[in-house]
Protein backbone atom coordinates (compact mmCIF):
# COMPACT_ATOMS: atom_id res chain seq x y z
CA UNK A 1 0.00 0.00 0.00
CA UNK A 2 1.65 3.22 -1.09
CA UNK A 3 0.37 5.99 1.05
CA UNK A 4 1.11 9.96 0.36
CA UNK A 5 2.37 12.80 2.13
CA UNK A 6 0.27 15.38 3.05
CA UNK A 7 1.91 18.61 1.36
CA UNK A 8 3.38 20.83 3.62
CA UNK A 9 1.61 24.12 4.38
CA UNK A 10 3.88 27.04 2.80
CA UNK A 11 4.75 29.15 5.81
CA UNK A 12 7.32 31.96 6.27
CA UNK A 13 10.57 32.11 8.48
CA UNK A 14 12.36 34.39 10.43
CA UNK A 15 14.55 34.54 13.81
CA UNK A 16 14.31 36.99 16.51
CA UNK A 17 16.70 38.10 19.00
CA UNK A 18 16.56 39.85 22.44
CA UNK A 19 19.53 39.81 25.23
CA UNK A 20 20.27 36.04 25.57
CA UNK A 21 16.43 34.87 23.88
CA UNK A 22 16.40 33.16 20.29
CA UNK A 23 13.09 32.57 18.82
CA UNK A 24 12.81 30.69 15.85
CA UNK A 25 9.24 31.87 13.82
CA UNK A 26 7.38 30.65 11.13
CA UNK A 27 4.00 32.07 9.98
CA UNK A 28 1.30 30.06 7.70
CA UNK A 29 -1.05 32.18 5.52
CA UNK A 30 -4.14 31.26 7.09
CA UNK A 31 -7.67 32.62 8.50
CA UNK A 32 -6.32 31.57 11.75
CA UNK A 33 -5.11 33.89 14.56
CA UNK A 34 -3.49 31.32 16.73
CA UNK A 35 -0.45 31.91 17.93
CA UNK A 36 1.27 28.53 19.35
CA UNK A 37 4.85 29.19 21.71
CA UNK A 38 6.63 26.46 22.28
CA UNK A 39 3.61 24.23 21.82
CA UNK A 40 1.52 26.10 24.18
CA UNK A 41 -1.01 28.68 23.10
CA UNK A 42 0.49 31.86 23.63
CA UNK A 43 -1.71 32.80 26.30
CA UNK A 44 -0.86 30.21 28.42
CA UNK A 45 2.85 31.22 27.88
CA UNK A 46 2.64 34.77 28.45
CA UNK A 47 0.10 34.97 31.02
CA UNK A 48 0.59 38.60 31.38
CA UNK A 49 -1.44 41.09 28.68
CA UNK A 50 1.30 43.21 27.76
CA UNK A 51 3.67 40.39 27.13
CA UNK A 52 0.95 39.19 24.85
CA UNK A 53 0.40 42.49 22.96
CA UNK A 54 3.91 42.98 22.16
CA UNK A 55 4.21 39.51 20.41
CA UNK A 56 0.97 40.59 18.46
CA UNK A 57 2.40 44.16 17.79
CA UNK A 58 3.64 43.66 13.97
CA UNK A 59 0.53 42.42 12.89
CA UNK A 60 -1.17 45.72 14.26
CA UNK A 61 1.56 47.79 12.37
CA UNK A 62 1.61 45.88 9.48
CA UNK A 63 -2.42 45.86 9.24
CA UNK A 64 -2.16 41.70 8.72
CA UNK A 65 -4.12 41.03 12.02
CA UNK A 66 -6.08 37.20 11.32
CA UNK A 67 -4.17 36.61 8.62
CA UNK A 68 -1.68 34.18 9.89
CA UNK A 69 -1.35 31.62 12.06
CA UNK A 70 1.96 31.67 14.09
CA UNK A 71 4.14 28.54 15.36
CA UNK A 72 7.29 30.05 17.50
CA UNK A 73 9.73 28.08 19.12
CA UNK A 74 11.22 30.09 21.32
CA UNK A 75 14.86 29.72 24.18
CA UNK A 76 17.22 31.29 26.71
CA UNK A 77 16.92 34.77 28.02
CA UNK A 78 13.52 35.97 30.30
CA UNK A 79 10.13 36.44 29.59
CA UNK A 80 10.29 39.65 28.83
CA UNK A 81 13.30 39.17 26.29
CA UNK A 82 11.28 36.01 24.67
CA UNK A 83 8.38 38.12 23.56
CA UNK A 84 10.48 40.66 22.15
CA UNK A 85 12.24 38.26 20.18
CA UNK A 86 9.28 36.54 18.78
CA UNK A 87 7.98 40.13 18.07
CA UNK A 88 11.71 40.51 16.39
CA UNK A 89 11.09 37.12 14.97
CA UNK A 90 7.21 38.02 13.31
CA UNK A 91 8.34 41.04 11.90
CA UNK A 92 11.43 39.29 9.84
CA UNK A 93 8.99 36.58 8.73
CA UNK A 94 6.47 39.49 7.56
CA UNK A 95 9.08 40.99 5.37
CA UNK A 96 9.77 37.90 4.04
CA UNK A 97 6.33 37.07 3.01
CA UNK A 98 5.78 40.60 1.72
CA UNK A 99 8.49 43.00 1.44
CA UNK A 100 6.45 46.18 1.06
CA UNK A 101 5.35 45.97 5.19
CA UNK A 102 9.05 46.59 5.66
CA UNK A 103 9.02 50.48 5.64
CA UNK A 104 5.89 50.32 8.10
CA UNK A 105 7.45 47.35 10.31
CA UNK A 106 11.08 49.49 10.25
CA UNK A 107 9.53 52.74 11.45
CA UNK A 108 7.70 51.11 14.51
CA UNK A 109 11.36 49.44 15.41
CA UNK A 110 10.64 45.72 15.09
CA UNK A 111 13.28 44.78 12.17
CA UNK A 112 16.13 46.93 14.00
CA UNK A 113 17.64 43.70 15.81
CA UNK A 114 18.10 45.62 20.05
CA UNK A 115 21.74 44.54 20.62
CA UNK A 116 21.57 45.67 24.26
CA UNK A 117 22.90 42.57 25.93
CA UNK A 118 24.60 42.28 29.62
CA UNK A 119 28.29 43.51 29.95
CA UNK A 120 30.35 40.72 31.69
CA UNK A 121 31.70 40.90 34.60
CA UNK A 122 35.53 41.96 34.65
CA UNK A 123 37.99 40.42 37.25
CA UNK A 124 39.14 42.84 39.99
CA UNK A 125 35.96 43.69 39.91
CA UNK A 126 32.00 42.82 41.99
CA UNK A 127 30.52 42.98 38.41
CA UNK A 128 31.17 44.56 35.61
CA UNK A 129 32.17 48.14 36.05
CA UNK A 130 31.54 48.16 40.39
CA UNK A 131 34.82 48.35 41.92
CA UNK A 132 35.41 47.52 45.60
CA UNK A 133 34.68 49.73 47.94
CA UNK A 134 37.82 52.16 48.67
CA UNK A 135 38.52 52.84 52.57
CA UNK A 136 41.00 55.53 53.47
CA UNK A 137 42.17 54.42 56.35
Amino acid sequence: MVTQAEPQSQYFYGTGRRKRAIAKVRIYPDDGTAIIVNDKPMEDYFNWLPWQSTVREPFATSGTVGRFRVMAKVYGGGVNAQAEAIRHGISRALVVFDPNLKSSLRRAGFITRDARVKESKKYGLKRARRAPQYTKR
